[in-house]
């Protein structure tokens, strides 16, 4: 299914610029913009994939991840192929560049109605928009989070951040949570292993947190490329600024794509950084990749209370009445 796009102007000679993501491409008729699913047609820009999903799944909502919000909660999963990045390290390569490699489009169809419909079936609380980038299939992440909203679900993206402030402002309104992916702190590893640039993601986590919107952060941390101890505290004062309850999330790497030759990160130096966000100030750092590591789990920002055990994405314990600390009373932030 083709549906004219939103957010785009038009200008001389039948070219188009888009406005969902900060490329702002320039496309030419018969051309697609960087992201490979968005085609201008004799002068009107179409997105490729309304409604074409390459992936449907029932995660657990700690996948994502979000820990906080609604935990232990099953979150309803959704993606098209493409994506406005080309990150070395993808390990959902083979969906997100398919656009730009073969230029296919594929997937079943479904519209938002149907999409939403089953959400509600599988009893999901939340309608996920993930595993490639929801900005290059925003018409339908919109027009599905709209009805979601309708029928009390809440709608969560996850995220490079690489949105214009137009479409934030738009989703806004329907969107919950985002967890935004901060891959480094650097606008050199952004620019040669992204094809993107830093600021832009900087100004969209500003922009959610100042629109409502739920923020968790995740950097990948891989050897030499972006784990020094100066980048670190660089990417942990800087979400200190903008809320000191925001989670980060840094995770392990593992060999991918493009970088197959590079070593797993050393459990240690997720250790390493989670000590520092915490030195930073922020109530909630968290190793990932590592099922069984302590830095899953989730205390109670005020006592140090165990708040949430986790195993993976599976909560093994929860010792919360609401969304209070049992033993002080303290609130954990977040959605519950």
């Amino acid at each position: 299914m083709i549906k004219e796009a939103m957010l785009y102007e038009k200008l001389s000679e039948g070219q188009v610029r888009c406005g969902l993501c900060a490329h702002r491409c320039t496309v030419k008729p018969g051309k697609r913009g960087l992201c490979g699913v968005r085609e201008n047609k004799e002068g009107v820009l179409y997105s490729l994939v309304y409604g074409t999903l390459i992936a449907e799944n029932i995660d657990p909502i700690e996948k994502k991840p979000l820990f906080h919000v609604h935990p232990a909660s099953i979150s309803y999963s959704i993606a098209t192929v493409g994506c406005n990045f080309s990150c070395d390290f993808c390990q959902n390569h083979d969906i997100s560049q398919m656009p730009r490699t073969s230029r296919m489009i594929t997937g079943n169809d479904f519209l938002p109605a149907e999409i939403v419909a089953r959400a509600k079936k599988s009893g999901s609380k939340t309608i996920a928009y993930t595993y490639t980038e929801p900005t290059i299939y925003f018409e339908l992440a919109y027009d599905t989070a709209k009805i979601a909203v309708e029928n009390g679900l809440i709608n969560v993206f996850v995220t490079n951040g690489f949105m214009t402030t137009e479409a934030i402002e738009t989703i806004a309104p329907y969107l919950s949570a985002a967890n935004v992916d901060l891959k480094s702190f650097r606008d050199e590893f952004y620019k040669r292993r992204c094809g993107a640039k830093l600021n832009p993601v900087l100004e969209s986590l500003k922009k959610m947190k100042e629109k409502g919107i739920w923020v968790e952060i995740t950097t990948l941390l891989i050897p030499t490329l972006n784990d020094s101890d100066e980048e670190l505290k660089d990417i942990a004062r800087f979400i200190a600024g903008i809320g000191r309850e925001i989670p980060w999330h840094i995770s392990r790497f593992h060999p991918q794509f493009k970088m197959q030759n590079m070593p797993a990160t050393p459990v240690a130096s997720l250790h390493r950084a989670v000590e520092i966000g915490k030195q930073a100030g922020l109530k909630y750092v968290y190793s990932g990749n590592v099922p069984g590591d302590e830095g899953e789990n989730t205390y109670c920002s005020n006592c140090g209370n165990l708040l949430i055990e986790r195993y993976g994405f599976r909560i093994t314990n929860l010792n919360l009445q609401g969304n209070k600390c049992l033993k002080c009373g303290t609130e954990l932030d977040g959605i519950f």
